[in-house]
């Protein structure tokens, strides 16, 4: 950890680095953050546009803006605009740990952090379940469902009205009121889906683009979740099964977790667990809905992972204590992050319509998890308002801005194939693969450098992506003292060569 003398003094640098440069044109019209949740020497502020942008009356919504400036004093014009994923994720809330990932780009650049309209303190459509009982598990959908009619019947906003095309021409305001000519932009899951839409819309204003963990417009969540789901499942097994240790410990891991989804949606027994922040002990029924959700959430990150096997072998002798802690990872006191009611807006717009009942039930066939993955949303868009979506919105964007696409080759929602197709019709763009990685890549140390680099250049062209060469998947947990010592992570990866499309 630093001194707290290296932090005071890093604040007073910082802070009169932004006296002495232009990188931070407006700020006149920001001040200091005082939140818990943004750095120190940050500076926020809010923006009013319009919730009806057509028509330029009636309600308006604070866009919620946080800026990190650049520590130098001749630090570089345009900025790095981070747009956050989901759809639903608060962008300010995450600035302490955007400053971590970026914090070589921030010597240089401003970071800008902007929530997006329906989300953090953006007018946010949250619904959140407060019971932190071992009960909440048990909540059946139809609770669910009739928990986000209440949240709907609440909210003091056009549901329609919150969709991406909207969000784009808003962050565009936010780009012109602080001052900035061009932006670099970096998008995260759905903040790619956002970021290509910003690219479409607003062009000319860009830099650079990083694509991290694609989620395109034309992904129509969640018909191809259950596929990919079960690829990063597959990936694991096979990984497992060429590991000794784990193969030892836990063979024919696929066969045994297909075994046990059936047993728990046709047996689902009741035991008595512990809550795994609070201690409470109940006796509750685990379905394979709540396994399946566990799990597949596990996917995400490749250190949860590492304990999927070990618990899918206690899961088998009715021991679900260990999944249940996965559940709890992040901790009791985190504050939720998720504006469901802006996520629903979003994908009952943009991606509902385009899925018919024929195209779910088919790609839901043949898979583990794709009967419990994201159903909730399928459900809810009978009810949600839906807004208005152009047609051009579905076709691919085509642009000759500079963008690094990145992939994590295990990644269970935005596998690389998305990567792929974004990649293709962007003819100035390299898409990386970084193996043994879950959900966005930019988060390994092989990720950032490559991205630091990418954004210094401005170009895609002779970038050094050696380092994806020494990244895999961490050693799997062989026993609860974790994995074995002589271990150092997962099987050997293909060469970079098969990881890498330049253009």
């Amino acid at each position: 950890m630093q001194s707290r003398a290296l932090i005071v003094i890093l604040a007073i640098l910082a802070v009169s680095g932004c006296n002495q440069s232009q990188a931070v044109p407006a700020i006149d019209k920001l001040k200091p953050c005082t939140g818990y949740d943004t750095p120190v020497d940050s500076y926020c502020g809010t923006l009013k546009v319009y919730e009806n942008r057509a028509t330029r009356q009636g309600c308006q919504i604070d866009l919620n803006i946080v800026v990190l400036p650049a520590l130098r004093a001749d630090s570089q014009p345009d900025p790095l605009f981070f747009l956050a994923g989901g759809p639903g994720q608060g962008a300010a809330k995450l600035a302490k740990v955007v400053r971590t990932i970026f914090q070589r780009v921030q010597n240089d650049r401003d970071i800008v952090l902007v929530d997006q309209r329906g989300t953090g303190r953006s007018n946010p459509l949250d619904c959140n379940n407060d019971d932190d009982s071992m009960q909440s598990l048990m909540e059946t959908d139809q609770q669910t469902i009739d928990r986000l009619k209440a949240c709907q019947a609440k909210y003091d906003a056009d549901l329609t009205l919150y969709t991406t095309p909207i969000a784009m021409d808003d962050l565009d305001d936010v780009r012109a009121f602080l001052g900035y000519d061009k932006i670099n932009v970096y998008g995260g899951s759905y903040g790619t889906r956002a970021a290509l839409v910003y690219m479409r819309q607003h062009g000319d204003r860009v830099r650079s683009a990083i694509l991290d963990g694609v989620a395109p417009p034309t992904m129509r969540l969640p018909l191809y979740f259950p596929r990919d789901t079960q690829r990063a499942f597959e990936l694991l097994a096979k990984d497992c099964a060429s590991d000794d240790g784990c193969n030892k410990a836990y063979p024919n891991l696929l066969e045994r977790m297909r075994a046990l989804i059936d047993r728990l949606e046709t047996h689902p027994p009741t035991v008595k667990v512990r809550h795994p922040r609070t201690g409470e002990a109940a006796d509750i029924k685990i379905d394979a809905r709540l396994l399946a959700n566990v799990i597949v959430t596990a996917l995400y990150s490749p250190i949860m992972t590492t304990l999927v096997p070990a618990i899918v072998v206690a899961a088998e002798k009715n021991d679900f204590q260990s999944m249940l802690a996965l559940t709890g990872m992040g901790g009791a006191s985190d504050e939720p992050n998720m504006s469901i009611g802006m996520q629903l807006s979003v994908i009952c717009a943009e991606d509902a319509p385009k899925n018919t009942p024929d195209d779910l039930q088919k790609g839901s066939e043949s898979t583990l998890f794709g009967k419990y993955v994201m159903s909730i949303q399928q459900q809810a868009c009978a009810f949600w308002p839906r807004g208005t979506i152009d047609e051009s919105f579905y076709e691919p964007v085509r642009s000759a801005i500079p963008t690094l696409v990145l992939s994590g080759e295990d990644d269970p929602v935005t596998p690389p194939t998305w990567g792929e197709q974004a990649a293709s019709t962007l003819s100035n763009a390299r898409h990386v693969i970084i193996p043994g990685t879950g959900h966005t890549a930019g988060g390994t140390g092989c990720g950032q450098r490559i991205m630091r680099e990418f954004i210094e250049k401005g170009s895609p062209a002779a970038l050094d992506t050696s380092c994806i060469d020494k990244v895999k998947r961490p050693a799997f947990f062989l026993s609860p003292a974790g994995p074995d010592p002589n271990r150092t992570g997962g099987p050997p990866s293909p060469s970079a060569s098969a990881r890498q499309v330049a253009k």
